[in-house]
């Protein structure tokens, strides 16, 4: 039979069979319930055996490659899964522990549960590098390129030995092999692990981790070799830190790792896999090594790849597995587009298959489970399960013929234009608002020399004043009491007594402890950013949307689905209730525009800066409304500034303009006398010191206890010129830093910034620690701010 080709370029009638293979590169790991959040904290907690967590593991496992299979998924990804964090996993495989943990990890007695089973490195030597231990700090976190999913960062040194130990990984695979599928184990690629990696403290901070790469491709080709020997096929390398902007040197060694272990002997086939944007000028040097397939992200975000590919003849005699469906985003795939994409690049390549974009650890499980959204609204969702759904149709679509998918493709065009339509999409009012914003509505009337003598004199704090970030510990009385809420067991007014009770303490133990400007301790709040998206018309909220952000963190971003406006107050109401319990300045707590957009699923129908800007006036008027109820302190948060920083420096001035007129535009109608604070967290700001400046806040505070407050240093080197407060206490460990240690940061903090631009706070907000340790560090940092003010000429008026 003749084959023909549609308008899409896929084949249609009765064509013969092409075997486009579906497949994912990674799945959420959490569970449906989170039951390896649940498993690793009653671990940590000494409730649940290493045993009993093993087996929730595995059962996770087999649960996720079933969901998989059931699909119609060929190739499944083994190695994706983990306790913690897959970069640590990774420094784990090649034997990269630091040697402050390397006695708790020989040492540590404790089972393996599965994460190393033929050489044992512990679970208490595993976590103690994740989250500390009293007397060991952690590794460095920082986030995952432009995501909200943040790393465990490996530390190198000149003297850092490798070492193989595949036993995770192929313990996985023959796991998955054993249930009868078709396992395709993922590892992070050599060149990413070392570029992703820092000098270890000691090291030279000028210490190239990428002098290591030939130290460290034996150890890659003895854990290929491992994998091939227990029955791999394929195996998946991720070199996603190659589509940001690349030193030739850099492509140089790109070029030199792959060629070598593209030319070992015994070695199962090489797909090396990129994704979150366009490879550019690593893409000529990958297809010219001899690795079996390249894995390219075809989605928006990464659309030049198409024309790259083709730029450089394609992939003859490869196999190309082609990213179309947005692992990111929750928006359902238009089917006919990619359909159209995957048909052009059937002639690039020797074979074609079909793939979401990136690990689909990036977006909730199921939509099946979201009873509280509207059904039609439902349709227009695709979380990991429908993502897999979708590929696999597109992969039949490519293989058969469009006519195999004829019902699938008539269902996702009415989804589609049903949401074009809706009346949530576009709201005339506010629309009309945000295209009549002026430039003096981004600016603050006065500059910030005349503001800060203003802000001195109205709140008249000490030099280092004592701060935190915004939330306190979220009791377990708190989550009953608002358990009880939803579920009808207590009325509105018992629930609203149980927040006051908790804002009392909190204010009751910061004023006892001396912190100099205080704030309400957010009890009321379940997340930073989902408590404003439920109050903000446009946004939908779900109820079993988990995603996880780092650990056992877990965070449900909201969908930004239609225009956004403010119908009341959000925040006033709970403000002043705070402030009429002390005389001390409570801060005003809010998330900035940028981070509601960074960790929700954006809107894809309209450009970010217009969303940014919607968001932007909403928040504008609740800073005001705060402002007019007697705060003068107000703290908008913005640490995704960074994290949504583009990969390719040609996309960031953009970004940055609107960015920053943003948070402007949501701080600028206030009166000079009110201190405007933001805060930053877990993120490289080193090349967005500019912008920061560009923000026009009064204050700022950054983590920096973990990364022994380099960012200090960074704000002198770039002239910042306004008040900052570097964190001299890691929230993300549980460990409780001691007077000396806070102080020591402390000191480094005053050799790079004048004690009248230093403030004292921890790196991040509380919510996520327990009360002891809490009011144990909070008074250690404090003492430590006394001790050093002493030491310190009086503040000059």
């Amino acid at each position: 039979m003749t084959e023909t080709v549609t308008a899409t370029g896929a084949r249609a009638g009765k064509a013969a069979d092409t075997t486009a293979r579906a497949t994912v590169y990674g799945y959420p790991r959490q569970g449906q319930g989170r039951e390896l959040k649940k498993a690793v904290e009653g671990y940590w907690k000494g409730r649940v055996t290493a045993d009993e967590l093993r087996r929730t593991a595995e059962g996770l496992r087999r649960a996720n490659w079933q969901q998989l299979a059931d699909a119609g998924i060929h190739e499944v990804p083994t190695g994706d899964f983990s306790y913690y964090d897959h970069v640590l996993d990774t420094t784990v495989m090649v034997g990269a522990v630091p040697e402050r943990h390397r006695a708790a990890v020989e040492a540590d007695p404790s089972p393996s549960a599965g994460l190393r089973p033929s050489t044992g490195c512990p679970l208490d030597g595993y976590f103690a590098m994740a989250r500390g231990t009293q007397d060991v700090a952690p590794l460095e976190m920082t986030k995952w390129f432009d995501t909200n999913y943040h790393y465990l960062v490996p530390e190198l040194g000149p003297d850092t030995v490798f070492r193989a130990d595949s036993g995770k990984q192929v313990a996985e695979l023959r796991e998955a092999l054993a249930l009868g599928h078709r396992p395709r184990p993922v590892l992070v690629g050599p060149v990413t692990y070392l570029l992703l990696a820092k000098p270890a403290p000691g090291v030279a901070a000028d210490f190239d981790p990428l002098t290591l790469l030939d130290r460290l491709l034996p150890v890659y080709a003895e854990v290929l070799g491992d994998l091939r020997a227990a029955g791999a096929e394929w195996v998946q390398l991720d070199e996603p830190a190659l589509v940001q902007d690349r030193t030739p040197a850099e492509l140089q060694a790109a070029g030199r790792a792959y060629n070598g272990l593209g030319r070992l002997t015994d070695r199962p086939r090489l797909l090396v896999a990129s994704y979150f944007d366009r490879l550019g000028d690593a893409l000529p040097v990958l297809a010219g090594t001899p690795v079996d397939g390249l894995a390219l992200d075809f989605t928006e975000a990464a659309a030049g790849n198409l024309d790259d590919l083709a730029a450089v003849g394609g992939l003859p005699g490869k196999r190309l597995v082609a990213g179309v469906v947005n692992g990111r985003n929750v928006w359902i795939n238009d089917l006919e587009k990619s359909l159209a994409t995957l048909g052009t690049l059937l002639g690039l390549a020797g074979h074609v298959d079909v793939a979401a974009s990136c690990s689909l650890l990036h977006v909730p499980l199921d939509t099946a489970a979201e009873h509280d959204i509207d059904p039609q609204i439902l349709r227009w969702l695709a979380f990991a399960r429908q993502k897999a759904t979708e590929v696999v149709t597109l992969a039949r679509g490519l293989g058969r013929g469009t006519q195999t998918i004829a019902a699938e493709l008539a269902a996702n065009r009415a989804d589609l234009a049903s949401r074009a339509a809706s009346p949530i999409t576009r709201v005339p009012a506010v629309r009309a608002r945000a295209a009549a914003v002026t430039d003096r509505d981004t600016r603050r009337p006065e500059p910030y020399g005349r503001r800060t003598a203003a802000q001195r004199a109205h709140l008249a704090l000490p030099l280092l004043p004592t701060t935190t970030i915004g939330s306190f510990p979220q009791t377990g009385a708190l989550r009953t009491a608002r358990a009880d809420l939803r579920a009808g067991r207590i009325d509105a007014a018992a629930y609203e007594e149980r927040i006051q009770a908790e804002i009392q303490e909190v204010i009751s133990f910061q004023e006892k402890t001396g912190i100099d400007v205080l704030v309400h301790g957010e009890p009321e709040r379940n997340d930073m950013v989902q408590y404003f998206a439920e109050q903000l018309t446009g946004y939908l909220a779900t109820r079993h949307g988990w995603v996880q952000s780092y650990g056992t963190r877990y965070v449900r971003p909201p969908v930004l689905a239609g225009d956004i406006a403010r119908p009341e107050p959000m925040t006033v109401r709970w403000t002043t209730y705070a402030q009429s319990l002390t005389g001390r300045p409570v801060k005003g707590m809010l998330t900035g525009p940028v981070t509601m957009l960074a960790w929700s699923f954006v809107r894809d129908d309209q450009p970010l800066a217009d969303t940014a800007r919607q968001v932007a006036l909403a928040l504008r008027d609740e800073v005001n409304d705060l402002e007019r109820a007697g705060t003068s302190v107000i703290q908008v948060d913005e640490p995704a500034l960074r994290e949504t920083l583009p990969l390719r420096a040609e996309a960031r001035p953009a970004y940055l303009a609107w960015a920053t007129e943003a948070f402007r535009l949501a701080t600028g109608g206030v009166r000079p006398d009110t201190q405007i604070h933001t805060h930053m967290c877990y993120a490289e700001f080193g090349d967005i010191l500019a912008a920061i400046e560009d923000l026009d806040a009064d204050v700022i505070s950054l983590e920096a206890a973990r990364s022994h407050m380099r960012i200090a240093d960074e704000l002198a080197q770039a002239g910042y010129s306004r008040e900052a407060g570097p964190g001299v206490y890691d929230i993300h460990s549980p460990r409780v830093p001691g007077v000396d240690e806070a102080e020591a940061l402390l000191r480094k903090g005053l050799a790079a910034l004048p004690p009248e631009r230093l403030w004292v706070n921890p790196d991040c907000g509380l919510k996520t620690r327990g009360w002891a340790e809490v009011r144990a560090s909070l008074e250690n940092l404090v003492t430590a701010a006394r001790n050093v003010r002493a030491t310190l000429p009086a503040r000059s008026s």
